[in-house]
């Protein structure tokens, strides 16, 4: 590859707060250093079928509070095959994009990484995800937004819950990682927390209710990440419905509510900065890594690690949780 002279930026898998944040710093960024920018629609899928808009400094102003894409965003199969994504790169070559940005999650970059172990156009990945669960970043863009929403709206289940001597699962998002349940969980003082990265906590349920009955408390929440073994907050619900006869046992499931809204102040900054970081990883000739922000600094991160490894919950967050439920 020559110089870069024209960038290419998508959003790819799950949308979340922030993301407009990142396109409009990799866009201004790109104007400042030079450089045009393309704007690629519905993730890897406009790549293939050639969606493509121009984007300027105008293109991305009023968006940074904005949640979700203004590039939409689509899962993409045929990008999976390696006839996809040469179909993608032929496309990417005819537009003349020399770089690629992609905003997403493990998913994506691991297409990413496939696309530059068999083409000449560099990628670089900027985390996107609410689960924070992607190796080699402390942050990923729209999970602070997304636990504001927990935390806002298990507050006020436990309004109800107090009201009526209830006792809530709540269900938050997290197939495979328990970041945002434990954190939500924590500050809203929960009295259980299930994660799909401990084991027997529903065992303890019985046990921590009864203290807590011992000391007079008038509700009882607790929080669920959706890919516990235990089945989510239904299935630990009817698992232990017998041992709380005294309660009205009652689910709740946030759903996709923790993908939407305006993107907090922190999602905005560091989205801003991870847009900044990824063009100029592009400029210093860096491809297959992701750019992620580790103890407050910018670092670069290979594709292969962010996908292959895997990033764990503070387990001293975890005993710190059951102290405090006490």
């Amino acid at each position: 590859m020559g110089k870069i002279k024209r960038i290419g930026v998508l959003t790819s898998g799950g949308d979340s707060p922030g993301m407009n944040a990142a396109i409009r710093a990799v866009t201004r960024t790109a104007v400042y250093n030079g450089l045009e920018v393309t704007g690629i629609r519905q993730g890897y899928a406009g790549m293939i079928n050639a969606d493509f808009i121009p984007l300027q400094a105008s293109s991305v102003s009023d968006i940074i509070q904005r949640g979700g894409t203004i590039l939409k965003t689509a899962r993409c199969e045929e990008f999976k095959s390696p006839e996809g994504r040469l179909k993608a790169y032929n496309n990417l070559r005819d537009a003349q994009i020399d770089g690629v940005v992609v905003i997403g999650g493990d998913g994506s970059f691991t297409g990413a990484r496939l696309f530059n172990e068999e083409h000449d156009i560099p990628f670089v990945g900027i985390p996107g995800t609410i689960d924070n669960d992607i190796y080699g970043t402390d942050y990923t863009i729209g999970y602070d937004t997304a636990l504001n929403t927990v935390v806002e709206a298990v507050d006020k289940i436990r309004d109800t819950a107090s009201a009526h001597n209830r006792m809530f699962f709540v269900e938050v998002m997290g197939a495979e990682a328990g970041f945002i349940a434990l954190y939500s969980g924590i500050a809203t003082g929960a009295e259980a927390i299930i994660i799909p990265e401990t084991s027997g906590e529903e065992r303890d349920l019985k046990k921590i209710i009864e203290i807590g009955n011992s000391r007079k408390k008038s509700s009882n929440i607790i929080i669920v990440a959706e890919g516990d073994k235990g089945g989510g907050a239904f299935g630990i619900a009817e698992k232990v419905k017998d041992d709380f006869k005294d309660y009205d046992i009652r689910v709740s499931v946030l759903g996709h509510l923790q993908r939407g809204g305006s993107p907090s102040a922190i999602d905005r900054v560091n989205a801003s900065r991870l847009g900044h970081a990824a063009v100029e990883a592009l400029l210093d000739d860096q491809k297959s890594v992701m750019v992620g922000i580790s103890n407050g600094e910018i670092v670069l991160v290979s594709f292969r690690r962010a996908v292959k490894l895997h990033k764990d919950v503070n387990h001293n967050l975890v005993e710190l949780a059951r102290i405090l439920s006490v």
